[in-house]
């Protein structure tokens, strides 16, 4: 498995805890927001790898988007699990290619 596609789905299980209503939105306060610099950071290597393995990269700029707005309470619960849709879907399209290349 592609080291962009493990990024994909690990970003985009942490998207889909923070796009819990009330859970999402303690883990961010909770923390002062630091979960949305770190997700943004996960983003940016998300881009990275994906780019170095020809790899899709629109739902790790959805998600880097949604760690930059995400602020806004409603907004950014369902950005973040827009974000984590995409993120798994892309994922499990990056799995199944790699598995049709063996």
């Amino acid at each position: 498995m592609k080291v962009s596609t493990i990024l994909k789905w690990v970003s985009g299980g942490l998207e889909a805890l923070l796009g819990i209503p009330v859970l999402g939105g303690t883990i961010v306060l909770g923390l002062a927001w630091t979960p949305l610099i770190i997700m943004a950071i996960l983003h940016i290597v998300t881009i990275v790898f994906s780019a170095k393995e020809n790899e899709n990269k629109h739902g790790s700029i959805l998600g880097l988007v949604t760690s930059l707005i995400a602020w806004i309470p409603f907004v950014g619960m369902i950005l973040h699990i827009i974000s984590a849709i995409i993120l798994m879907v892309d994922a499990a399209k990056g799995s199944k290619n790699a598995t049709a290349n063996y």
